[in-house]
């Protein structure tokens, strides 16, 4: 399964380790030295309801991104908007 969260791609597939790569770029007057890191977890001992949001603590963290609702394995629904003049319906929060 392929993520899109604007210029960045996660593939995902059926497994409880995640990986994480970051491409690190750094310019100096002697040139271009590059650094590539993998961040590894296991989420063999997390209940699977659960993968979601470590999957989404562990972007915001590492990667600086984060989606709630608008990755295709999400089970967060996206707040919807109410019009002006629907005043008169009930307000819904995330829980």
């Amino acid at each position: 399964m392929e993520i899109n969260i604007n210029a960045d791609t996660f593939h995902v597939k059926a497994s409880t380790i995640v990986k994480l790569t970051e491409h690190f770029t750094l310019m100096t007057t002697n040139g271009v030295h590059d650094l590539i890191v993998d961040i590894s977890a296991d989420l063999a001992d997390i209940p699977e309801e659960y993968h979601e949001v470590f999957m989404n603590m562990l972007t915001s963290k590492y990667m600086n991104k984060v989606s709630f609702g608008h990755n295709p394995f999400s089970k967060c629904e996206v707040p919807k908007k109410r019009k002006w003049w629907e005043f008169w319906k009930k307000k819904t929060l995330l829980v």
